[in-house]
């Protein structure tokens, strides 16, 4: 071995081996101390927030949203029925809303109480204990509220979405037993798509005022 070949081992020995040893426990040990961050990834912009500045319930309630914004999006969304939403697709009132929820006001919520959160040096006790001036509520409560609304809105979006399909299940129905029943018949048959008209009557139900109890509600259609 030459006096190059000897350096070159050592200079990797005692100098490489360990500063990576050093790099990458360095790494494992700030992964495992780094808090855990909770993502929704149906709400992008609420991006990655750290467990331990949203209550449970808090976090209960977006991993509602979360779960059922999800589906609303698809079926108020994808008007054609090709399992994606793009340009081939007709936006509707009720879309448009459902997409303002999840990308605008609820990230704003969240961000308004985690803001009266950072506040308080006792992580929050302020936001979940002190009750907002001119009001009967905390922050926390005041949030829960807002995502109540946006709960039920979403309940009944999706109550609203199983009644009208089945409505459409239901003549769809009528209209075979008609035929099979009447197969001579067809040139008086009243044609299928004009049965499934009958599901229109059904109306997907939006925020009112009335069910709106706090202001990030009130421009939600905008």
């Amino acid at each position: 071995m030459t006096q190059v070949t000897a350096m070159l081992v050592m200079f990797v020995l005692y100098g490489v081996l360990p500063a990576a040893g050093l790099y990458l426990g360095y790494r494992g040990i700030k992964k495992v101390t780094a808090p855990k961050m909770l993502e929704y990834t149906a709400m992008p912009q609420l991006g990655y927030i750290p467990e331990k500045s949203l209550p449970v319930e808090v976090k209960t309630a977006l991993e509602q949203i979360n779960r059922k914004g999800k589906k609303l999006r698809l079926i108020y969304g994808d008007t054609n029925n090709d399992g994606k939403i793009d340009d081939k697709d007709t936006i509707n009132e009720t879309y448009i809303m459902i997409q303002n929820l999840m990308d605008r006001h609820i990230p704003q919520a969240v961000a308004d109480y985690r803001r009266l959160y950072d506040l308080d040096v006792t992580e929050g006790a302020r936001a979940d204990t002190t009750k907002i001036k001119h009001s009967d509520v905390t922050g926390k409560q005041a949030l829960l509220e807002v995502l109540k609304t946006i709960n039920t809105q979403f309940d009944d979006l999706l109550n609203a979405s199983y009644h009208q399909d089945g409505q459409k299940l239901l003549a769809t129905n009528r209209y075979l037993q008609a035929r099979f029943d009447h197969p001579n018949m067809d040139s008086t048959m009243q044609p299928l798509s004009n049965l499934s008209k009958e599901t229109e009557a059904i109306e997907s139900p939006t925020l009112s005022s009335a069910n709106v109890k706090n202001p990030v509600a009130e421009d939600i259609k905008r």
